[in-house]
């Protein structure tokens, strides 16, 4: 980003805020209590993997982009904490599962 473009964020930034009335210093203080590790990522697969956003996309997420899956339909809302994949999952239909006996089927967990 050039320098310019960065000080139109900026000052754009601030004006948002100044706007529902949050300063510099309620920014700050939210940062600083912000525990250490708590990205909760931005894409989830259906078991549990997460990605950030950052960084070379994982091959699961490729994957499903490759058979036609949006990025979209992976995108937590705002402020969802990722969490774990749940052992037992209960009430899935896999017979019209139309992903069955591809490399889409086949998760991570399922290679250990």
């Amino acid at each position: 980003m050039d320098e310019r473009k960065r000080d139109s964020m900026i000052a754009y930034l601030r004006h948002r805020m100044d706007d529902v009335g949050i300063s510099p210093d309620n920014l700050a203080a939210l940062l600083a209590t912000a525990p250490a590790g708590s990205d909760t990522g931005r894409y989830r697969s259906a078991g549990g993997d997460t990605w950030s956003g950052e960084g070379e996309m994982p091959q699961w997420l490729k994957q499903a982009i490759s058979a036609g899956q949006s990025i979209g339909h992976f995108e937590l809302p705002c402020g969802t904490p990722a969490r774990p994949a749940t052992q037992t999952q209960t009430g899935a239909d896999w017979k019209n599962d139309p992903f069955a006996g591809s490399p889409l089927a086949r998760s991570s967990h399922a290679r250990q």
